[in-house]
């Protein structure tokens, strides 16, 4: 009688392509957080220095409050 293994994952092929699949949502996930970075430092500089006090942040910090998120 003949038996067939179904509890045995294709050898393999199944680790390659989660391998493969998070490696792309690694990097889509990079790009979305640098795009995140990308449009909060362009509307914190669109900011004049009244508004940027009143959010209590300098001219300086601008570029810190936007990569924090892209640095993980």
């Amino acid at each position: 009688m003949a038996a067939f293994d179904t509890t045995r994952t294709a050898y393999g092929s199944v680790l390659a392509v989660s391998r493969i699949s998070s490696f792309i949502a690694h990097i889509f996930g990079n790009v979305v957080a640098w795009n995140d970075a990308r449009v909060t430092r362009n509307a914190l500089a669109a900011l004049s220095d009244r508004e940027l006090d009143d959010i209590g942040l300098i001219r300086g910090d601008i570029d810190v409050v936007a990569q924090t998120d892209f640095i993980r």
